[in-house]
């Protein structure tokens, strides 16, 4: 009985990191709607229009130095290039990174809870057992916290807890697909300073995407690692769950923020920077 109560709970468990693997999908597919490549396509065509203007920019730029014989062509052919590629990749890559990220998280998950296997394997492996005299005396082994040191009390902190943890990794899986959607938006602005050697704030804007998923993968994988831990070490099995909530803030104190806001303030100075630039940049070409 404690072997098919294992199956059913592994079982039960693979199927909850099968769900958050289709939930990741499901933000995978959002970027296969029309309207939504439609806004893709909008800010490329964007991000090739800041980054033409920049590249202009960046030439006024180079003429100003060199005449002042503090020019220097090589960067600012390495700078362009840069340019070149972030503006070819930016809408592309993310999407493609995030999938690999939720195929990974499913096929681990899979791995670690046994999530497929028959009810057939499951009795083999008991047959398996009770005929050796040590299988005979671990048979009688409790499930989770065992017969004499059962508690009500502690099985119902036990189940609030993973109650929170599974539905805080729910909420987040849940809305990551329109976050990565606005991180691509903003990551358009960054073509303008790109080509002009501020890498700075794309840079950051690339370390937002591979903390998102970073954290796509490690949330469910940690959740369902605590969740197999907890049949034999509740406590263990706990602290791992609540730890997979904990994922994006270490990420984010390693630079790997996976939060919008100062992705957001950083690209709209950006912006407003293209903005004056160019139009200092017509008043001069007015003015001759």
């Amino acid at each position: 009985m404690d072997e098919l109560l294992d199956w059913a709970y592994s079982q039960t468990v693979g199927f909850l990191g099968a769900f958050f693997a289709l939930m990741g999908n499901m933000g995978v597919e959002l970027f296969d709607l029309p309207w939504v490549q439609a806004v893709v396509h909008f800010f490329s065509q964007l991000g090739w229009a800041l980054f033409g203007v920049s590249l202009v920019v960046s030439c006024f730029e180079f003429g100003i130095e060199y005449s002042s014989g503090r020019g220097n062509i090589r960067q600012t052919a390495i700078n362009c290039i840069k340019g070149f590629m972030a503006v070819s990749l930016f809408s592309a890559v993310p999407v493609r990174l995030y999938a690999l990220s939720v195929s990974l998280q499913a096929d681990l998950t899979a791995g670690i809870t046994g999530f497929g296997a028959s009810i057939g394997d499951v009795g083999q492996a008991i047959i398996e057992k009770l005929t050796t005299p040590d299988g005979l005396i671990e048979a009688g082994v409790d499930f989770i916290f065992g017969g004499p040191t059962f508690n009500p009390i502690m099985m119902l902190f036990c189940v609030i807890l993973m109650a929170y943890a599974v539905i805080k990794v729910f909420f987040a899986n849940l809305k990551r697909g329109g976050i990565l959607l606005i991180q691509i938006s903003v990551g358009s602005l960054y073509m303008f300073s790109v080509p002009r050697g501020y890498t700075d704030g794309f840079v950051q804007w690339c370390k937002q995407i591979i903390g998102l998923c970073l954290t796509a993968f490690l949330q469910a994988t940690i959740l369902a690692a605590g969740l197999m831990v907890f049949s034999d070490h509740a406590l263990l099995g706990l602290g791992l769950m609540l730890s997979a909530g904990e994922v994006p803030r270490i990420a984010g104190a390693f630079g790997l923020d996976t939060s919008t806001k100062a992705s957001l303030s950083s690209a709209v100075h950006t912006a407003q920077m293209a903005v004056n630039t160019t139009k200092v940049v017509a008043s001069a070409v007015a003015g001759k």
